[in-house]
């Protein structure tokens, strides 16, 4: 069952991101439609596997939706009126529900990946000249891209994906809220037996998680492997014309067809983040609400009442996401202004493997680094915890900005007698401003979305808005649960618009005689 849906979620996150960048995304259009980006990446898993609970459950809205419009036939339809129907569309025995919510989830992941090497001037330029002489031998742009474009991207992406795959393979709480119950997924079960008090299921947890990570780098090294075959033998006739079986028009037709499908993801995935908003939203101040009602019989604030009382668990969720968001920043600056140039691609290969190790053994690890520290169950090692597992995201935010710097800059600095801190102050860190604020905003953004590290080093004596809305996905108190995942939303939504507010383009006004000469 994991390898299935982790499987199944990895691969259909690949295709429709691929048929979303062709068309046109981050070459033709860089600004249309990348700027909902950041408002998808706020949401996180946990939230919207709740809103798809909502929305998906036998008594969510969309089935009352579905029976409001079925009510002319109600006579013979093949189940009770007055009750959910009997199908499982959550926690459903085949994982499809836990394969939407990952796939709904990874799309953005890989479009932010994919666009922070597109969006560089050299690459784009290059792409955009490749993609100029593609069209004058007659293809057309969706042709053109997936022939040109897209094996050049393709090995680009090798590290997001991994991310991708083992985040998919590895989910515990996505898993656990709308993910299979009889068996469960692997990881699920791992964290049930880790969780015991025998030492011999705790050790059992041990090994699962060990098979997990053997998993993950099995598939990873054997998709490399096929990929590095395909490169070398069915490349030139899937990249090009081909031999005649290929024809030209076949292939017009093929990138036509995906860039269609690509146009479509690209308007409905943003309605279905919206539509998983709205649901957040009403669950939280609906009331009584009996089934099969389209509307609630009653509203209410109590959850947010009770949310907004829970003083000590926003306030816990604020400090740990804003205190691991500047840690995190600062040392990722750090690295990539003290350490060479050449050593960067190591570094970020490094934080790509940590993104590839299980979410429950991260937890683990930091949890024996805590106790050997002696900050286990302290506010100081859940800080560390947390800002451990958001400086990856943080420095994968700053690869595109800083690897589109121009070097010719400090050099220019330093032959004008500027020392580089004064560079750094004056010019690189004013030019790098919406980058930076925008990796901050992705930091808290994690930081908020951390359970399994909040849970393991926090040892339960610490509440965050995450814990308590997974630990209410098992109870019966629909608008409470909904407040908190809403609420889980909203604070890196917040924090993403001021980044943008903060990032935004300088204007200066024009002097006088300026004006008068224009």
């Amino acid at each position: 069952m994991s390898l299935c849906s982790g499987l199944a979620a990895t691969l259909l996150a690949l295709g429709a991101s691929a048929c979303i960048l062709s068309t046109g995304l981050g070459l033709r259009t860089p600004r249309k439609h990348a700027a909902l980006l950041p408002a998808m990446l706020a949401l996180p898993h946990v939230a919207f596997a709740l809103g798809c609970v909502l929305l998906l459950a036998p008594s969510g809205w969309l089935v009352r939706l579905l029976f409001a419009l079925l009510r002319p036939w109600e006579e013979v339809m093949p189940w009770a009126r007055d009750v959910p129907p009997p199908w499982q569309s959550t926690q459903d025995p085949w994982a499809l529900g836990l394969v939407l919510v990952l796939v709904c989830k990874e799309i953005p992941f890989l479009l932010w990946g994919a666009l922070a090497h597109m969006q560089r001037p050299d690459v784009a330029q290059a792409w955009q000249a490749q993609m100029r002489v593609a069209s004058t031998l007659g293809y057309s742009a969706p042709s053109a891209w997936w022939r040109v474009v897209w094996p050049q991207l393709l090995p680009r992406m090798a590290g997001p994906l991994l991310a991708v795959w083992a985040y998919s393979l590895t989910v515990v709480d996505v898993a656990w809220i709308i993910g299979p119950g009889a068996p469960p997924t692997l990881t699920v079960l791992a964290w049930q037996w880790l969780q015991d008090a025998d030492p011999a299921i705790r050790a059992l947890g041990l090994v699962a998680l060990v098979c997990l990570l053997c998993c993950t780098a099995l598939v990873a090294g054997l998709a490399w492997m096929l990929y590095r075959i395909d490169l070398r033998l069915l490349a030139p006739v899937r990249w090009t014309r081909g031999p005649q079986c290929l024809t030209h028009a076949k292939g017009a037709k093929d990138g036509v067809f995906r860039a269609t499908i690509g146009r479509c993801l690209l308007r409905t995935l943003p309605a279905g983040y919206a539509l998983v908003a709205v649901a957040l939203l009403w669950g939280s101040i609906a009331g009584v609400w009996l089934f099969p009602a389209l509307w609630p019989q009653s509203w209410t604030l109590q959850a947010w009442q009770q949310v907004m009382g829970n003083a000590g668990v926003l306030g816990t969720t604020l400090f740990l996401g804003m205190a691991s968001a500047a840690a995190a920043l600062v040392l990722a600056v750090a690295c990539l202004e003290c350490l060479p140039t050449r050593s960067h691609t190591a570094l970020f290969g490094a934080s790509y493997v940590q993104l590839a190790l299980p979410n429950l053994l991260w937890a683990i690890g930091l949890q024996r680094v805590c106790i050997a520290l002696g900050w286990d169950a302290s506010v100081w090692g859940l800080w560390l915890a947390h800002s451990a597992s958001v400086w990856p995201y943080v420095l994968l935010s700053l690869q595109g900005p800083y690897a589109a710097l121009d070097p010719r800059g400090a050099q220019l600095a330093a032959s004008l007698g500027r020392s580089h801190g004064a560079y750094l102050w004056q010019v690189q860190w004013p030019l790098l401003r919406a980058a930076l604020v925008g990796a901050f905003a992705v930091g808290f953004a994690v930081s908020v979305a951390q359970f399994l590290p909040t849970l393991f080093v926090g040892g339960g004596r610490f509440e965050t808005v995450t814990t308590e809305a997974v630990a209410l996905s098992a109870g019966g108190q629909r608008s409470l649960l909904a407040a908190f995942a809403l609420l889980q939303w909203l604070l890196p939504a917040c924090l993403f618009a001021l980044a943008l507010w903060l990032g935004r383009k300088r204007r200066f006004a024009q002097p006088p005689v300026a004006r008068g000469l224009a």
